[in-house]
């Protein structure tokens, strides 16, 4: 398991911590892995997910450091969204 999703998950989980989100998403990171996020949090893992976000390793890193926005990614074709768009749109709040 790779040293960088457990610690993408933790701070993703410090960002949902005390939020509302209430369905499940999951970022799946090209050569890395997946994280899935909840109303638990967020963990490794590659269970199903109302939406898939795919990106590349780079793209996540810029996404989670608040450097890329995630709608400006998914315009530009950097991250792939599959599944409920309306899911995506509601963690992209909660993690703002």
């Amino acid at each position: 398991m790779s040293d960088t999703l457990e610690k993408a998950a933790a701070a993703l989980s410090d960002k949902l911590s005390g939020g509302n989100f209430d369905a499940s998403a999951k970022f799946a990171i090209a050569e890395l892995g997946s994280i899935v996020l909840d109303a638990n949090g967020a963990r490794v893992s590659d269970d199903d997910a109302d939406v898939t976000m795919s990106s590349d390793a780079d793209t996540f890193e810029q996404i989670l450091s608040g450097d890329l926005n995630p709608t400006g990614a998914f315009m530009s074709g950097k991250l792939t969204i599959d599944g409920d768009m309306g899911v995506a749109m509601k963690l992209a709040s909660a993690l703002a």
